[in-house]
């Protein structure tokens, strides 16, 4: 997984494809799709896992970017782990409400008029500030969970999950058993997807009930 995540919309590829090269060129390891997501691959699974793994996003901000729901839901995501998040906008339009809610408090970085090399030599700059040389490289592979869990149990899980996230449940329940060290470290990490403090206890004691011992 890379350091830096990039969200873009189709109508912005030649852009987000060309900062993705300019990064490189300077070290920084980037995650961006569709050439990070393998051919068999669970397409919304693997940007999850991406943005998960990141220490930066970075969306490539536009009139198209700012109507696409999967930009949306990559950025909500991103707000939802706690991901520092860099809008470089590339023309001069402002966020709709449902962006704006979620970017209101960024720090957003002016990209236009082209050309746009001096822009992205200033985002290399400011993302050295953010990066330290540990994240700038590959991230090591998690280590394997030593635990094994029923599978009876982790369906149990995942339909309490996905009370509250939907469909997302159960590729969040399968990613984070392979990690857990036991049925409490599984809880653990699945209630920090959730948003409160409620939520988090009624989802916990709803899954130890029946199933979980």
């Amino acid at each position: 997984m890379g350091g830096v995540f990039i969200s873009y919309s189709q109508a912005d590829r030649e852009c987000a494809f060309e900062l993705v090269g300019q990064l490189e060129e300077q070290g920084v390891q980037c995650w961006i799709a569709p050439r990070d997501i393998a051919p068999s691959a669970d397409w919304a699974a693997e940007i999850m896992d991406a943005i998960s793994a990141a220490q930066v996003m970075i969306l490539v901000f536009s009139a198209s970017s700012n109507q696409s729901p999967q930009v949306r839901r990559e950025v909500e995501r991103a707000v939802h782990k706690q991901l520092s998040i860099l809008p470089f906008r590339i023309e001069d339009v402002l966020p709709s409400k449902s962006l704006e809610f979620f970017l209101s408090t960024q720090h957003w970085m002016d990209a236009f008029p082209p050309p746009r090399g001096a822009h992205y030599a200033r985002l290399y700059s400011h993302l050295k500030t953010q990066l330290n040389s540990t994240q700038l490289s590959s991230q090591p592979a998690p280590a394997a969970s030593a635990y094994s869990f029923d599978a009876a149990q982790l369906q149990h899980i995942e339909r309490h999950l996905a009370a509250y996230i939907g469909p997302l449940a159960k590729h969040l329940v399968k990613s984070a058993a392979s990690r857990a060290a036991g049925i409490d470290d599984l809880l653990a990490r699945l209630a920090g997807e959730l948003d409160t403090d409620l939520e988090r206890r009624t989802f916990a004691q709803r899954c130890r009930e029946q199933r979980v011992p």
